[in-house]
């Protein structure tokens, strides 16, 4: 999977780009505010729909203009992508609009046309961060890859809220026919949820361990599934008991509090470095060095899956890194089909093979 052109108009400080990224290694560098992270959140818009920086995407307009486009090319296993993603700026608010090959689609049928995996420097904040943050990483990665994934995780949420807002409404004794619809929604697809996260889990937790072992001898990097439902055997039959008997057992506790207190909305992962949680007793460098070493993992086994390797996004990946650390991590980088490393000074990288000077929202060949 490769990124062949990417054009940018009126998006962040990009007032128009045309840009010919390389397969393999592209490294930008520059000093800091000139465009290089606006890039990588531009080509992951192409994949995921959404800015990785900001929940306001009324942001990503560049100021006096009131539409922003990300648009560019992809070859990917079946042939070419025409990819497209546009944000409207009106009243306060914005639209967004999504083509493939000059088609308008929905947001779901764009989602994951492109395959990406990113590193930003807040992504260090998943180990010592809410559960809602390492789910949001899981949730991303299963949606990219399997789009039934992101058709449970709608029906879902929507059964969570209206579930939620019933709760808040009812007083002491909500409507137990609608209750129930509510919860037969949730035990249906989140038990879809939590069997396609246990599994990636595992694979993205086993390639995660040998990548951190390979990085740091002596150290054991764990990462776990911390279902909120609790069940016996990984099986759909299980789980959806399973999930039935919490939801009975703590109806009056959940009528009392006015939420929605069991399912996949609150799950978490527990990430262990030598059997003791990593944020409490790893380093920075340590945790750092894990987060780095997840994403890898989430690399490998979205490669795997789908049998293309998806971009990779590393911004500012090699800061607060000791020598030891980055020249592993860099070693990992070998043989990445295509990647794009951004740091505020030249040096050489492993695998590398194009590098580009990012000045006031100009890209240039090095």
């Amino acid at each position: 999977m490769l990124l062949e052109h990417l054009a940018l108009a009126s998006f962040r400080n990009y007032t128009s780009l045309e840009w010919t990224p390389a397969a393999g290694l592209n490294f930008l560098v520059g000093a800091n505010a000139q465009g290089k992270s606006n890039l990588l959140e531009a080509i992951a818009m192409l994949a995921t729909g959404k800015s990785f920086r900001t929940s306001r995407e009324i942001e990503v307009i560049h100021t006096d203009a009131v539409l922003a486009s990300v648009s560019g090319i992809a070859r990917v296993e079946s042939g070419t992508l025409n990819l497209a993603c546009s944000i409207a700026a009106s009243a306060g608010s914005t639209r967004k609009t999504y083509t493939i090959n000059g088609e308008g689609v929905r947001y779901a049928r764009f989602l994951g046309s492109l395959k990406v995996v990113t590193f930003v420097p807040a992504d260090v904040g998943l180990v010592a961060g809410p559960p809602a943050q390492r789910r949001a990483m899981i949730n991303e990665a299963l949606s990219l890859a399997d789009r039934r994934y992101y058709h449970d995780l709608v029906r879902y949420r929507k059964a969570v809220l209206q579930k939620g807002a019933l709760l808040r409404s009812s007083g002491s004794a909500p409507d137990r026919e609608l209750l129930a619809i509510y919860d037969a929604t949730m035990v249906d697809s989140g038990t879809q949820l939590m069997l396609a996260r246990r599994h990636y889990v595992a694979a993205v937790g086993d390639a995660a361990s040998s990548i951190y072992g390979h990085w740091i001898a002596g150290e054991r990097f764990e990462v776990h599934y911390a279902s909120n439902v609790a069940y016996e055997a990984p099986t759909e039959a299980s789980i959806a008991s399973e999930f039935e008997r919490a939801l009975a057992e703590q109806r009056t506790v959940e009528a009392a509090r006015k939420r929605c207190l069991v399912g996949p909305h609150r799950d978490d992962l527990e990430l262990r470095l030598n059997g003791a949680p990593l944020a409490r007793y790893g380093s920075q460098g340590q945790q750092r060095t894990a987060v780095l070493a997840l994403k890898l993992a989430e690399y490998a086994v979205l490669r795997d899956r789908s049998g293309e390797a998806p971009v990779l996004l590393l911004d500012d990946v090699l800061s607060e890194l000791d020598a030891e650390r980055a020249e592993a991590f860099l070693r990992e980088l070998h043989g990445i089909e295509q990647a794009f490393v951004t740091a505020t000074h030249m040096q050489r990288l492993a695998g590398q093979t194009a590098s580009w000077r990012v000045d006031a929202a100009t890209v240039t060949r090095c």
